[in-house]
C-alpha cells in the first residue's frame, strides 16, 4: 500500500517519530503490536470483566475480546466474545465490529462500548484515579532472538455504566467498581506460530510473573516482577503515585506467594518492600476471584483464541466455559491468572490502608525459589 491510501487522521498531527506515515510501524518485525487491556470488578468476587483491543499492522489484523467470569451459588462460568477484522488506519477511533474504545480525555477518561454481540453488551466509562505509571521497558530473549520488547503504562481507575449478559443488566457504580488498565506496544509473539528453527539452547524452562496495580485511598501502587527459573529477576519495579502527584520508588520487594496446596493457583501473597529511608512497606494481597486469561482471553497458549490471527473479515464468536468442567479446570494451571485483588498496606508507623485492583500471577515451569522443579510440580 502506498501514497494516500497509507495516510490516516493521525498524520495531520506533529507526532511522527519516523519519516513515514503513522500506519507504518518503525519495525518490520511481524510481531509488532499495539494493544489496550482493561479490567473491571465490583469487589465482591462474583464478577470480573477483562477486555482488550489490539492492532497488528504487519499482519494486517485488528481484534478485540471481552472475557467475563461470574460465580454464583450453583454456577461458575467464563464467557468470551471475540471480534476480528482487517486493520485500518483510523487509530483515533479504535474499533472492531461493534467493539469501540474511545479516549475522552487522554490519560484520564475512556469510554468502552460493545454493541449487543452474541448476547453480550457493554457501555462503560473509565476514569483514572491517579496519574498513569510508565513502566520499565520489558525485554525477553530466546538465545539471540528478541521475543518481547515492549513499553507499557498502567493506571487504576473507577467504572460507571452497565454490562448486559443474555438480557440481564448489571449496573456499574463507580463507588464500588474499580479496575486497572494498561497500554502496551512493541514486539511480542502474536498471530500464527512462526517456524521453530533450531531448538532453543538452553531450552525454555519457564517464567515466574507477578503484576499488581492497586488503588488505595492516598496512592496507587504498581508492582512488576519477572524471574527466571533460578530466581534471577529480569524485571523488578515497585512504584507508587500519591494523590498529590509525588512518585515514589519502593526498594527490592521480597515476595512470598501463597499457593493452594497441590496447585500453583495463588490464594494471596505477602510482599515487603522498603522506602528510600529503609522503612518497610508490607503488602498483604488476597485473591477474591481468578480469571485464567489463557482460557478464551488469547494469552499464553490459549487453545481457542490467539491475538493477531487472521480469521476473515468481520469475524465474531462467543464461547462459554463451565469452570467446573474437568477439561477446563485442567487448563487453568498452565497460564497466567488475573485475580480480583484486595490488599492491605502497612507502613512502618503502623498506618494500615485497604486497596483494590489486580493481582496477576503466573508460575510456569521451573522456579527454584518456589520449589517448583519442573512444569508439573505443585505446592505441598
Amino acid at each position: 500500500m502506498t501514497g494516500a491510501q497509507s495516510l490516516g487522521p493521525l498524520d495531520e498531527y506533529p507526532i511522527h517519530q519516523l519519516p513515514q506515515p503513522i500506519a507504518w510501524p518503525g519495525s518490520s518485525n511481524r510481531n509488532f503490536y499495539d494493544r489496550s487491556y482493561l479490567n473491571a470488578h465490583d469487589r465482591t468476587g462474583k464478577i470480573f470483566l477483562i477486555t482488550g483491543i489490539g492492532y497488528y499492522p504487519n499482519l494486517g489484523v485488528k481484534d478485540a475480546f471481552v472475557l467475563i467470569r461470574r460465580r454464583g451459588d450453583n454456577t461458575d462460568t467464563q464467557t468470551a466474545v471475540h471480534l476480528s477484522d482487517a486493520i485500518d488506519h483510523d487509530r483515533l477511533n479504535p474499533h472492531v465490529g461493534g467493539y469501540r474504545l474511545d479516549v475522552d480525555a487522554p490519560l484520564r477518561e475512556l469510554h468502552l462500548t460493545l454493541d449487543e454481540t452474541e448476547g453480550i453488551a457493554v457501555d462503560l466509562r473509565w476514569e483514572g484515579l491517579f496519574d498513569a505509571v510508565l513502566e520499565q521497558p520489558h525485554v525477553m530473549r530466546s538465545g539471540a532472538k528478541v521475543t518481547l520488547d515492549a513499553q507499557r503504562f498502567a493506571q487504576v481507575g473507577s467504572w460507571r455504566g452497565s454490562i448486559s449478559i443474555d438480557g440481564e443488566r448489571i449496573d456499574v457504580d463507580p463507588d464500588t467498581w474499580i479496575g486497572t488498565r494498561d497500554r502496551s506496544w512493541g514486539i511480542r509473539p502474536i498471530g500464527e506460530p512462526e517456524p521453530a528453527g533450531r531448538p532453543a539452547n538452553p531450552p525454555f524452562e519457564g517464567m515466574w510473573w507477578l503484576y499488581i496495580p492497586m488503588a488505595f485511598d492516598d496512592f496507587q501502587l504498581v508492582l512488576i516482577v519477572q524471574e527466571e527459573p533460578n530466581g534471577f529477576r529480569s524485571l523488578n519495579d515497585c512504584t507508587r503515585v500519591w494523590r498529590d502527584g509525588r512518585v515514589e520508588q519502593l526498594g527490592w520487594p521480597r515476595i512470598d506467594v501463597h499457593y493452594a496446596s497441590g496447585t500453583r493457583i495463588p490464594t494471596g501473597a505477602t510482599i515487603t518492600a522498603t522506602t528510600s529511608a529503609g522503612d518497610p512497606v508490607v503488602l498483604e494481597v488476597e485473591s477474591r476471584l481468578g480469571v485464567p486469561i489463557h482460557v478464551g482471553g488469547g494469552y499464553g497458549g490459549d487453545a481457542d483464541w490467539t491475538h493477531g490471527v487472521w480469521r476473515g473479515e468481520k469475524f465474531v464468536e462467543r464461547l462459554t466455559y463451565d469452570m467446573d468442567d474437568p477439561a477446563v479446570a485442567g487448563r487453568i494451571p498452565f497460564g497466567v491468572i488475573d485475580h480480583v485483588g484486595r490488599a492491605t498496606c502497612r507502613e512502618s508507623d503502623g498506618t494500615v490502608r485497604e486497596g483494590w485492583g489486580l493481582f496477576e500471577h503466573g508460575a510456569l515451569g521451573r522456579h527454584d525459589p518456589s520449589g517448583f522443579a519442573d512444569w508439573l510440580s505443585v505446592a505441598p
